[in-house]
């Protein structure tokens, strides 16, 4: 590769939850010049400290991080708005020497940055209105079949009666005047202008990682979780339909606050919402961003992932 055309290096560290990224990332700081980016959706938000297993006052003076604490609990964040953020702290950190090392498990956030985000239009009630009676008189394959006029890309990878899917592709065609297989085509080639290096911890005893996510879960529970959300509730006019208390952890006990659940099966229920989370993760990981994976339940992973780091960014100095 010549000087002319090399692109900067950034490192993304992802995981499912519990599986141990703030530890690696801190090493990789202690080692190597980086800076640390948070891919966090719900670290973004101030107040939220236990529930999101935020790093402490303490730590954050050893190893600041970016994109954390960034808006109040009634607030909506968003994966545009994170990769406009992101952009704007990697230059930073670049055109300081060093480089970006983004961690964390919100996996939209690493596809929107690392795929690009279509321009797409809103979603419009009427519009979908009108595409489910078309739907209800001749069926969603004849409706995928008339998206397949318009859009044949979009529909050759949708089942038939993959009513979600379907309705939204002819509803963008509809409102953009263009298909979305273009739409999309388009963001891909708006791409950030990094090297990018994914790398990925994921448990090979899946069992192993569900004990890691309860012992965390009760001592959250033990560090004053309850309270947390009791002080949340009090500041901020929040509810649960806002994208703060629907954060794993939080929407439980508010539940049980409310009378809507009992309290017996609070540690339950959010030990298992974090579960069916990190499962979320691992598919994720598995099936669309596809990093380099290390086991992150053996003792050697982090030294394999410095060993890793060590070698991209030689490379990236010699070339």
């Amino acid at each position: 590769m010549s000087t002319a055309t090399k692109l900067p290096p950034a490192i993304l560290l992802m995981g499912p939850t519990a599986s141990g990224k703030t530890a690696v990332a801190m090493e990789l700081t202690r080692r190597f010049p980086v800076e640390l980016i948070s891919v966090d959706s719900a670290q973004v938000f101030r107040d939220m400290n236990i529930g999101t297993a935020k790093p402490d006052a303490a730590t954050l003076r050893e190893f600041p991080h970016h994109l954390i604490d960034l808006i109040s609990p009634e607030e909506s964040y968003s994966a545009a708005r994170f990769c406009t953020d992101a952009l704007v702290a990697m230059a930073d950190i670049t055109a300081r020497g060093k480089v970006p090392l983004l961690v964390g498990g919100t996996m939209l956030y690493f596809k929107a940055l690392l795929e690009g985000l279509a321009d797409l239009p809103q979603a419009c009630p009427k519009t979908r209105a009108d595409i489910d009676l078309q739907a209800d008189a001749h069926g969603w394959p004849a409706v995928h079949a008339a998206l397949a006029k318009v859009d044949p890309e979009t529909a050759a990878r949708l089942h038939p009666t993959d009513a979600q899917r379907i309705q939204r592709a002819l509803e963008v065609f509809q409102l953009a005047g263009r298909p979305m297989s273009a739409l999309l085509a388009e963001s891909k080639n708006q791409l950030p202008p990094y090297d990018f290096l994914s790398l990925g911890l994921l448990p090979a005893e899946r069992s192993i990682l569900h004990e890691r996510i309860a012992q965390r879960y009760d001592a959250m529970l033990s560090a004053g979780l309850e309270g947390e959300v009791e002080r949340l509730r009090a500041k901020y006019q929040l509810n649960l339909n806002l994208p703060s208390m629907r954060c794993v952890g939080y929407r439980q006990i508010w539940e049980v606050q409310d009378g809507l659940a009992p309290r017996t099966e609070m540690r339950d229920r959010g030990i298992f919402a974090t579960r069916q989370l990190a499962k979320r993760q691992i598919t994720w990981m598995g099936n669309t961003l596809k990093p380099e994976i290390f086991d992150c339940l053996a003792p050697e992973a982090s030294d394999r992932i410095i060993e890793r780091v060590a070698v991209m960014l030689r490379r990236n100095i010699t070339e």
